[in-house]
């Protein structure tokens, strides 16, 4: 089985029932992408119109390998469109606060899996019935650890909290990626291999923000905390997102093996580890599973909110060498983790799907997946559990 051949074999629709009126704080834009991940439109929105990060508002981050929709507002943005290529933003009028995620209704998936073995038909039939009874773990997905560095899997938030600047910002700003284009790669060779004589650094890197990081540091040497400050806002929080939302991750599996002797499980791949997920669920497990609703945790928790899950995550924590009271990043008041909780229970809705001939795999059928999400859930749990029942199917023939 092949996923993501094309753009268009993942595409993603935001749904929000907010509707703009003609005057308003906040100019309030449709963004159509193809190719661009939401962090690099952004930037190219506020190089093109010149806006200050602060202004710009938006609910999620979408695929850059996908075509996909969304919404966002700019504070006094200009009435007016903008097209560049792979990308199109439509104004649409005004809304009185700035759009968040709390905006987001809904996220309407249409997801294509090609070149599907014969064999694998009625093991994925069964366990798509499965999900549409007994749901998914909602686990944050990949994407979510986009920023996820090094060799061993080092999280660059991690480094913040622990207050290791300097560590933080060479991960940023060096750390080779998967999906690095070729100018992204040769600029990261002249940073590793000069890290530290910002003086060169700043001859020989490219106009651009890591330039701009270096020249900082030439006239403030040592000042690796005021570097951070001056990164990229939306990549702060990234930064800060991912580590939490694997510690989330953790949390939940670890919900799972308490609950080993009342839940059938198969492991995902996932870049933080396997995680378990369920096939079927006894009902007394279902609801609680329904209830448990499990908190992003943050030195701001509220104690109350997060007291009924400590037995599970507080191990996780002890081995991250952390208290929940030191979660947080000493020094930058403007940088710090979401707080909240998140249903550990996904369930599609409107879950269709069909089998087509593929026209790109001569004699193989694709799958054709149509299915709405809630905000902040991943369309990609339902892909890798399918996966795994191709492959499942696969050992039985």
């Amino acid at each position: 089985m092949k996923i993501k051949t094309t753009p268009e074999d993942f595409q993603v629709e935001e749904l929000t029932t907010l509707t703009p009126e003609k005057e308003g704080e906040h100019s309030l834009y449709h963004l159509e992408k193809k190719g661009w991940s939401t962090v690099d439109v952004l930037g190219a929105i506020r190089r093109i119109w010149r806006i200050e990060p602060w202004r710009i508002s938006y609910g999620g981050l979408k695929d850059r390998h996908a075509v996909t929709t969304q919404f966002l507002s700019i504070q006094k943005g200009p009435r007016a469109n903008l097209e560049n290529q792979g990308w199109r933003l439509s104004h649409l009028g005004h809304v009185a606060e700035p759009f968040t995620s709390k905006d987001i209704a809904a996220n309407r998936f249409q997801i294509t899996i090609r070149n599907m073995p014969p064999g694998s038909y009625q093991g994925v039939i069964a366990t798509l019935n499965q999900i549409r009874q007994f749901g998914l773990p909602n686990y944050f997905d990949d994407q979510r650890f986009g920023s996820l560095s090094g060799p061993g899997g080092e999280f660059i938030g991690k480094y913040l909290v622990k207050g290791d600047f300097e560590g933080a910002l060479k991960l940023a700003l060096a750390q080779p990626y998967a999906h690095d284009r070729a100018a992204q790669k040769k600029e990261k060779v002249i940073l590793r291999k000069h890290w530290g004589d910002w003086e060169t650094m700043v001859r020989e890197l490219p106009k651009g923000h890591a330039r701009s990081l270096s020249d900082y540091l030439r006239v403030h040497p040592g000042d690796f905390k005021g570097a951070v400050a001056r990164l990229r806002p939306e990549l702060k929080g990234l930064y800060l997102s991912a580590w939490q939302s694997a510690i989330w991750n953790r949390t939940l599996a670890a919900w799972y093996k308490s609950k080993e002797d009342s839940a059938t499980l198969v492991e995902i791949p996932s870049k933080i580890g396997p995680a378990p997920v369920h096939i079927f669920l006894k009902p007394e497990t279902l609801e609680e599973m329904r209830a448990l609703h499990i908190p992003l945790l943050s030195s701001r928790s509220d104690l109350e909110e997060v007291e009924p899950t400590r037995p599970l995550w507080q191990p996780i924590l002890e081995a991250e060498g952390i208290p929940l009271e030191e979660l947080k990043v000493p020094g930058l008041r403007e940088l710090f983790f979401s707080r909240g909780t998140r249903p550990s229970l996904l369930e599609p809705a409107n879950l269709n799907y069909q089998f087509l001939e593929d026209e790109l795999h001569k004699d193989r059928k694709k799958l054709l997946l149509r299915y709405e999400l809630g905000r902040g859930s991943y369309a990609t749990m339902l892909v890798k559990r399918v996966q795994r029942a191709v492959e499942m199917s696969s050992k039985k023939g």
